[in-house]
């Protein structure tokens, strides 16, 4: 049966029936599935045309059904509205939830950003600073600008004890600067510190926290400033303005404590460095040795004050200039030890003649480590020694002298008595009819050369005796005479003539005649080694003169008919050891002793050129005059007898005496010892006794206690012979 006849064999209520349940299907299709409702119409048009081709219904049935499927269709579209509209709310709801997450990630991320920012700006700041105040207060000050708080320090410990101090702080910290924390008091500073971690107390509205005396707060996060191993402090920030410290703020005060780390720590190693490189330095100039940095062509890279004051030039000039040429002169002059060192070894130190710098310098070289410097570059110390070898020259030369002197004293006592026999002799013999006329003229030669013979054994002794200067009134003619005695030879023999101009009168001083000797012979000295260097057909003459200037003061000059002292070098006459003579001619000691002694006289002494011809070296000695000049009274005549007494065992000088002074009316009596010269005083009376110093020592104490005791005879008449020993 078909569709048609199915359809048509069907009741009105039936068909009613399934069209209403048709509709309801439709209805619950509609609504539980929105997507399929264009079928759904579709399947209700198709079964309306089918209906309506096949008159199955009727008209009015038709339209019931239409208007079923209609309200249906209503119902299925009200539903669906609903669902959309629920849909759509839903949808917005979920918009605005993903703006708001929106918003919150893009504020998240320009905070990350600007913290970033301000990391990279604090890192460029730090890395410009090498100052540790400068450091922690830039740290403290991007802290609180970057991370809301209400207060921000940086806290440092010290590096002795340990202390920790708030060295910089913003907000409520910044009142805290300077603010020393002992180490009992500052827990959780000290926990964080000692921990090495990032530690963080405390919640809004919870009980405030005690970070230490001064110090409450309600919530705090400390990083400790650990760089290399060592803890220099930390980093505190203190009542967040959120509350709490979100994971953001807590990297960010991780990552500027790390960062603020290696810089103090760059910070502490520049100082050290700078002190370690100062002190150097310091060490370096204040040496009294001259040192130098020498590469291997010989160039100087570095130098100290002392070299640059050895070569008279200004310290900067010196680098880059030749080492080899300022102080040695030529490559065939470089010491071994500087060539051994280039080889990298450790020579010992050598001494050498400086020819450009005229000084004896002791070398010492050593190379640098080859990580500091070139392989080749080596380090010279330079220290002067021509003072110290001028005083063991002057040293030696005194250990000479004292020998000599010794020598010379121990057989004075055998040369002055043969001398003083002769001497004697020859005058007693010469007095008018000792002997016959024809043989006079051969004894006055012999009495002359006898004189002068005597004179010159003084003279040595004189000189080469030491000891303490005993100041009494000098005749300066008498000294200037003396000492010529003793360079009469050096002028004959350089055939020098010597201008000899001294006072007529007496030139009274007060000083040591020893001293003032010495002085004039320093000059002589002096004045005879430059004339004896003049050429063959130049002037050799020496002026000495004496004389008492117009303020009254005592002149002593000596000149020369050399070329004079350049002007450079006049100021440095005076000074030890300089000297223009070659090496072994001279200590440069004689002008600067002669400068001390004319002082220590309260004279002085200049040099001037000398008046034409000559047009030399002049040095003029001026001394004050003694305060009165002693007047020489003639003794009066004996009214009696005179008896002498003269202890002595030289045969010699015995016959001497007693030939002299029997001439003279004296009866003399001889003895040979101290015992025996006291006991004839004790038995006779004498007026005068000449005994040698020998005889009161031994067994002549008692003629020394005897001469002593001033009961047996007055001092003014005793006259005891000293041999010229060394008298200390």
């Amino acid at each position: 049966m078909g569709l048609g006849s199915a359809i048509t064999t069907t009741t009105p209520l039936g068909m009613g029936v399934v069209l209403a349940g048709y509709s309801a299907a439709s209805i619950w299709i509609g609504v539980r599935f929105p997507l399929r409702l264009p079928l759904v119409l579709i399947s209700h048009v198709v079964v309306l045309v089918l209906l309506t081709v096949t008159d199955t219904l009727p008209i009015t049935g038709i339209v019931v059904i239409a208007v079923l499927v209609a309200t249906s269709v209503g119902a299925t579209l009200i539903v669906q509205t609903r669902r959309l509209e629920a849909l759509a709310d839903s949808r917005e709801r979920q918009m605005a939830r993903f703006s708001r997450e929106r918003d919150q990630l893009a504020q998240q991320l320009d905070r990350r950003i600007n913290q970033i920012f301000s990391l990279q700006e604090l890192s460029y700041i730090l890395s410009e600073s090498l100052q540790e105040e400068r450091i922690v207060t830039q740290v403290a000050s991007y802290v609180a600008r970057f991370l809301p708080a209400g207060g921000t320090s940086v806290l440092l410990a010290d590096e002795r004890t340990g202390e920790l101090r708030v060295a910089a702080g913003e907000g409520s910290m910044a009142s805290l600067v300077g603010t020393r924390l002992p180490e009992q008091s500052a827990g959780l500073i000290s926990k964080a510190i000692g921990g090495e971690r990032l530690e963080v107390a405390g919640r809004a509205g919870e009980t405030e926290i005690v970070l230490f005396d001064g110090c409450t707060v309600e919530t705090a996060a400390i990083a400790p400033l650990t760089a290399h191993g060592v803890t220099m402090g930390a980093i505190l920030v203190a009542d967040t303005d959120e509350g709490e410290f979100t994971t953001e703020d807590l990297w960010l005060i991780s990552t500027v404590a790390t960062q603020t780390a290696v810089v103090l720590a760059n910070s502490r190693f520049f100082e050290m460095f700078k002190r370690g490189k100062e002190e150097w330095e310091t060490t370096f100039d204040a040496l009294t040795e001259s040192i130098a940095i020498v590469d291997g062509a010989g160039v100087m890279r570095r130098v100290n004050s002392a070299l640059a004051k050895l070569l008279g030039l200004p310290e900067p000039s010196l680098v880059g200039k030749s080492f080899t040429d300022l102080v040695f002169g030529s490559a065939e002059q470089i010491p071994d030890a500087i060539k051994a060192a280039r080889r990298g070894e450790r020579p010992p130190p050598e001494t050498v003649r400086s020819l450009p710098l005229q000084r004896t310098i002791r070398v010492t070289a050593a190379p640098l480590p080859e990580d500091e410097r070139a392989s080749d570059t080596i380090v010279v110390l330079i220290e002067d020694v021509t003072e110290q070898r001028a005083l063991e020259t002057q040293l030696i030369q005194n250990e000479k002298m004292a020998a000599v002197g010794q020598l010379v004293s121990g057989v004075a006592h055998e040369l002055n008595n043969p001398l003083t026999s002769i001497s004697g002799l020859s005058e007693f013999l010469l007095e008018p009819g000792r002997m016959p006329e024809s043989h006079t003229e051969h004894m006055r030669v012999i009495h002359e050369q006898a004189e002068r013979a005597g004179r010159i054994v003084q003279n040595l002794l004189t000189f080469a005796r030491k000891g303490e200067p005993e100041t009494a009134e000098v005749d300066i003619n008498w000294v200037v005479n003396k000492t010529l005695q003793l360079v009469e030879h050096e002028l004959t023999l350089g055939g020098i003539t010597l201008d000899r101009r001294l006072a007529d009168t007496p030139l009274i001083v007060r000083g040591d005649q020893h001293e003032l000797q010495q002085v004039v012979l320093n000059l002589m000295t002096n004045a005879i080694h430059v004339v004896d260097n003049l050429p063959p057909d130049a002037p050799r003459t020496i002026t000495l003169e004496t004389g008492r200037g117009a303020d009254g003061k005592i002149t002593l000059s000596v000149a020369d008919s050399g070329l004079g002292v350049p002007e450079e070098l006049v100021g440095r006459l005076f000074t030890p050891f300089f000297t223009t003579k070659e090496p072994g001619k001279g200590t440069g000691l004689g002008l600067s002793i002669s400068y001390g002694i004319v002082k220590s006289h309260g004279g002085a002494i200049v040099y001037d050129r000398a008046p034409p011809p000559s047009g030399g070296a002049c040095f003029r000695v001026t001394l004050p005059p003694a305060g009165s000049e002693p007047q020489r009274q003639d003794a009066p005549p004996d009214q009696v007898p005179r008896r002498l007494l003269v202890v002595d065992q030289d045969r010699s000088a015995v016959r001497v005496l007693k030939a002299l002074f029997t001439a003279d009316g004296f009866q003399v009596e001889v003895v040979g010892n101290g015992e025996d010269a006291w006991q004839r005083l004790v038995s006779t009376p004498f007026d005068l006794i000449i005994t040698d110093a020998r005889a009161t020592l031994g067994d002549g104490r008692r003629l020394s206690a005897a001469l002593q005791s001033q009961d047996l005879i007055s001092p003014s008449r005793i006259l005891i012979a000293v041999p010229d020993v060394d008298r200390r």
